[in-house]
């Protein structure tokens, strides 16, 4: 079932290499890999030597006319911690560290029953951790955000790269390749074979006109109770979330929060530098402005872009999703709106990249009076921005996007029942 517009698909034996598209959206399916099992536990252990070489090394470090510090990877949090930030300083910790280990782990753990053809303890448990972990990792937000703050510190003083930058890029671009090759439609099926859909489930036609209900974890077909109580999936126990019309409430109370939380994270300052004895506090606009003056025009259109272009169209697109979904659509225009959709939840984690370059900068140039930085209250405001409209983007619904369309039919005059690329 495709989990975005709710259409019933069958899906005949796919190859190494192919995928299977959603006739009516063009949501990617299923996509096979050659040695699931192995070549996935082999970029795990990849993934996590990197991760530790990341954690037991100097990660960059910085000297001024012989003053200087070295940090680790772990010292961004660590300081803010110590200057009574704990929501900071533990966002940056699951972001970075926490989360992407507790995933790798996971993913380790099934893998090898896999090899050893026999489920271990607590997998189906496991499993089903995956999919809610992964929209929070930002490894490779992290490294971005170590770049910009790099380019920023460059200027005033020397750059030392610690061999913990090398392994973490790296440790990046690995966890980027595992979660692509997790195949969810075989790890599953290897956990638990029962079949997909019930044998009355009609393909071509949605779900929720059938009264069946996909499971947004495993994507095992349910039948929904006849009670009408609240319905678990019969394979992970996850549980579901039947189409029961248009009903975006929880978005839109979660972007009246982010538009709430905007304002104080634009209008304090971010972070307060202090040079010489003197403080010197800076807005998000009043960084992306410094950094104009100084020529770094690159640097400065990507924080304008994060801290405020991403936030801002993420709001407004939502808003105006949860405004259009109740009207009267065309086909072209449901498929403009699912993309849109697809567009605002991809780029909403990279807005936390100031986040970022400010966890950093606090943690290395600390050197008293002479030379430090330390977090405003603004940097606090605009990680809740992030989490808010990542919240919001999750909760909407898109099958609202397609209401009032039973079948595929319309979907494309000229589309196949379904498309194997």
């Amino acid at each position: 079932m495709c989990h975005e517009c709710d259409l019933l698909v069958a899906l005949p034996p796919l190859a190494v290499g192919q995928k299977a598209d959603c006739p009516r959206c063009g949501h990617t399916l299923v996509r096979r890999h050659a040695n699931p099992a192995e070549r996935t536990l082999a970029l795990v252990l990849a993934t996590l030597v990197a991760l530790g070489l990341s954690v037991a090394f100097p990660f960059i470090g910085f000297e001024l006319s012989g003053i200087g510090n070295r940090i680790e990877l772990t010292d961004s949090a660590a300081t803010l911690m110590g200057l009574h930030q704990p929501l900071m300083a533990l966002c940056v910790l699951l972001t970075v560290i926490i989360l992407p280990a507790v995933y790798l782990c996971s993913l380790g753990w099934l893998c090898a029953g896999a090899l050893l053809r026999r489920p271990l303890p607590r997998s189906h448990q496991i499993a089903r951790t995956l999919r809610h972990v992964t929209p929070w990792m930002m490894a490779d937000v992290f490294v971005i955000g170590t770049l910009v703050s790099l380019i920023k510190v460059i200027g005033m003083a020397d750059i030392e790269l610690g061999l913990s930058f090398w392994t973490f890029c790296a440790f990046a671009l690995l966890l980027l390749l595992t979660t692509q090759s997790v195949d969810r439609d075989w790890l599953w099926f290897f956990l638990d074979r029962q079949s997909m859909a019930p044998p009355e489930a009609k393909p071509g036609h949605t779900a929720s006109s059938q009264g069946l209900c996909g499971c947004p974890t495993c994507g095992m077909i349910n039948r929904l109770p006849d009670d009408g109580g609240k319905a678990r999936c019969g394979r992970c126990d996850e549980r579901l979330h039947p189409w029961h019309g248009v009903n975006n409430q929880a978005t839109l109370a979660l972007l009246a929060a982010s538009v709430i939380m905007y304002l104080p994270a634009n209008l304090y300052p971010i972070m307060i530098t202090t040079s010489l004895g003197s403080s010197s506090p800076s807005t998000i606009l009043g960084g992306v402005l410094l950094f104009v003056q100084h020529g770094d025009w690159p640097i400065a259109f990507i924080i304008f872009t994060a801290s405020v272009v991403v936030p801002v169209s993420k709001i407004l697109a939502l808003l105006w999703l949860c405004r259009v979904v109740s009207r009267e659509q065309h086909q072209l225009d449901r498929l403009r709106r699912i993309r849109l959709y697809r567009m605002t939840e991809f780029v909403g984690r990279w807005s936390m990249v100031d986040v970022f370059v400010v966890a950093i900068l606090v943690a290395l140039i600390r050197n008293g009076n002479l030379m430090s930085i330390e977090p405003g209250p603004a940097a606090l405001a605009f990680a809740a921005v992030v989490v808010l409209t990542m919240l919001a983007a999750m909760l909407f619904d898109q099958r609202s996007i397609w209401a009032g369309t039973d079948t595929g039919q319309d979907n494309n005059d000229n589309a196949k029942e379904s498309e194997y690329v």
